[in-house]
């Protein structure tokens, strides 16, 4: 089992920058994928990007590849968003994910933190 809490969001301009981070707890975080998926009130949560376990493989929703990138350090139990060019559609609250694959589908994941805000202001 792995409990995960993200941080680093906030209020932020367009164009501007943003790193989120993900703590997670537990020997085990070696062992899981992991998935940052973001929320706007009233629409379904939505896939933004995976790791594998390794950190070797990523993939990215269309709407953030080239902008977001994600990263991992297994040795601080941690895994990143990093976020630039950002937009005001990129506006929701983002929360990361632990499961046994990278998916784009929410329902394969296993834990997931609270989630953390980003505003982008226009």
């Amino acid at each position: 089992q792995v409990q995960l809490a993200e941080s680093g969001g906030g209020l932020v301009q367009a164009g501007g920058s943003l790193r989120l981070s993900c703590s997670a707890s537990g020997r085990t975080f070696g062992s899981y994928a992991m998935g940052w998926f973001r929320q706007v009130p009233g629409k379904e949560r939505e896939f933004v990007s995976a790791i594998t376990r390794s950190g070797v493989m990523t993939t990215y929703a269309d709407s953030v590849k080239g902008r977001f990138t994600i990263s991992r350090d297994n040795a601080k139990l941690r895994v990143y968003l990093q976020m630039n060019s950002l937009k005001p559609d990129d506006t929701a609250v983002y929360s990361c994910a632990a499961g046994s694959t990278i998916y784009n589908d929410a329902a394969h994941y296993d834990y997931w933190g609270q989630g953390t805000q980003v505003t982008v202001s226009s």
